[in-house]
Formats: C-alpha cells, structure tokens, sequence
C-alpha cells in the first residue's frame, strides 16, 4: 500500500478517535444524586443546560462504596469549598415544606450548591397526570383513553389535603409519633379502580380521610387555628389542594395510588386489543401470529411510569428550573 495512502488513513482514524471523545476544554460539573433511578431522571434535566462550555456527569454518592442516599450525596458537596463545581441533586422529601425546621431543611434551602425536587421525589413527577394516558398508550400500544387522569388525581389531591396538612404540621413540631407519615400513607392508599367507575374509590377514600380528619378535630381542637395558618403557609409555598399528589411520598404515590389506577386501565386496554385481533382474525394461524406479536410489542406498565417525561408541564419543575438558571448564570 503507498505510504500517501497509509498516511491518510492513519490520519482519518486518529481524527475520529479524537472526535469520540468529550471535549476537554469543557468544564465538567460533577452532580450527586441519591441512587440508581435518579441518574437517569437527573441526566435528562441536566443535559438541556449543557453547551460547549461546560457538562455534567451524573454520579452516586462514592467511588469508593456502595453508601447511597440523600445525606451522602449532599456531604460531598458540604465537605467542599463554595465555588466547587460539584452539585448535589436530591428529593425534596418533606424538607422543603418543612422550611427549615430540621439541619437538612435548611441546608437544601439555603446551600447554592444542592438542588432537589421540590416535589416529594422523583417518583411524584412519574406520576404526573399530564402524561398518564401516554404511559398506558406505550404499555399497550392501544390509544383509547378510558380515564380522565388529570381529573382523578385533581380530586385525590383535594380529598387528600386537609389530612396532609395535618401531617405537615406535626412533623414542623418535629413531632414523628402523633401522626408519622406511614399512618397518612396507610390512609391516603387506594384500591385498584374499577375502570367503568374509578370515582368509587374516591368516595372510599373520602370517607376514610373525613373519619380521620374528625378524630383529630375531637382531640386537638387547640391546633385547628394553626392548621388553618399552615394551609395559607403552604399556599405561599406553591402547595393547594388540586397540587397536593406532588408533595405526598413518592413510594406511596407510585405504588399504593398511581399503579392501582394505571394497571387496571392497561389491563382493560390490553384485552380491548386482543379481543379486536380475534374478530379481525380470519384463520387460526393468523390469530396466533398476530397475539403473539402484540404480546411482543408490550411494555411492563412500571417501566413506562418511569420513563415517564411530562415533568416539563408542572409547577414543581419550573421551581427547579428557576434554581439551575440562576446557578448557571452565576457560574
């Protein structure tokens, strides 16, 4: 071969190779985050702010062990001088609405440096009812729309409220024991819904919430003006009873409020479209191709929640924006 066309050659892989690679003049912002689901949600926030001056890495907690959580994730950036291009992005949890009441209430308030999600957890934007319908339309690959999501979990929220705050208030006492989130949790839980009736479960739901509610009205009659100081408190914060479902824990949303509503629903249009392939079938070969390529197309319905992306169309997101648009600027 001619050294010219060996030389060219050479040439071009060592071009491509240095064209695979990041490029080195970029500042590279390095992001804890708590755990294995939060690289990817975090990840598809972060990379809308990345340019050809700076990215991010979006990394656990140690490089060194296995420790992953909240606590970890802020004390690398708590370790280190202001100034450091090291973030932390976290949950909320309650520490937002506690607003300052514990040491880490404070530092996610107060520290430029950690950001977190101002709803409950990444978990709640997963759930977010925007985008419910497109999750069932993955999972099954059928477009029939048998729910209003959006008008569900608006009136889960306010069916829910009143008890939530209730819960807020002790736990700004730093009182865990009266009334401990796992018993709200327990409380604001729901049954799988029945598609032609999902209001059914509201109505139980309610009369769960209104028999707590007068137990604590009966036994803590002092509080009720506090209570109603705290709602106007947490309006400030951006918290009304149609948005309550955003600040509720993530876990429990997700598993014991949002799946029990999207499963059913996927159930229903699963069979819908298996039924239309057996009338349209003209043969039984036919019939067991064509179910057998459905049930290939299908998506586990948990999966699609957490691929879930309509968090852009959400107060709690834009909260966050605001956030990294202003460390940006300064940066």
């Amino acid at each position: 071969m001619p050294n010219r066309l060996v030389d060219n050659l050479n040439s071009l892989y060592i071009g491509a190779g240095n064209v695979m690679k990041p490029k080195k003049s970029r500042k590279k912002i390095i992001a804890y985050v708590e755990s294995y689901d939060d690289i990817l949600f975090w990840r598809s926030i972060l990379s809308n702010y990345e340019n050809e001056h700076r990215y991010f890495e979006v990394m656990l907690p140690s490089r060194t062990s296995l420790n992953k959580g909240k606590k970890p994730a802020m004390l690398n950036v708590l370790k280190r001088a202001m100034g450091e291009n090291v973030i932390a992005c976290v949950d909320a949890d309650y520490d937002y609405l506690l607003q300052g009441a514990t040491e880490t209430s404070r530092q996610i308030l107060e520290n430029p440096f950690i950001f977190h999600t101002y709803a409950y957890a990444i978990e709640n934007y997963q759930c977010n009812a925007n985008d419910l319908h497109e999750v069932c339309v993955m999972a099954t690959l059928n477009d029939h729309e048998l729910v209003d999501f959006k008008g569900f979990f608006k009136l889960y929220s306010q069916i829910v409220y009143p008890l939530f705050v209730w819960n807020i208030y002790f736990y700004r006492q730093r009182d865990l024991r009266t009334f401990p989130m796992l018993q709200f949790c327990n409380i604001a839980r729901i049954d799988n819904i029945t598609v032609t009736n999902p209001g059914r479960v509201l109505d139980k739901l309610q009369k769960k919430i209104t028999r707590k509610l007068e137990f604590f009205e009966e036994n803590y009659p002092d509080l009720i003006p506090h209570i109603e100081a705290l709602k106007k408190d947490l309006s400030k914060l951006g918290v009304h009873p149609e948005n309550t479902y955003y600040f509720i824990q993530g876990h429990h949303l997700f598993e014991n409020v949002t799946l029990k509503v999207v499963i059913p629903v996927c159930a229903t249009l699963r069979k819908e479209r298996e039924m239309e392939i057996r009338r349209l079938a003209t043969h039984g070969m036919q019939l067991q191709n064509e179910l057998t390529s459905y049930d290939h197309s299908q998506s586990a319905v948990e999966l699609m929640m957490k691929k879930n992306r309509a968090i852009q169309d959400c107060e709690p997101f834009e909260w966050l924006k605001r956030d990294l648009d202003e460390f940006l600027k300064k940066l």
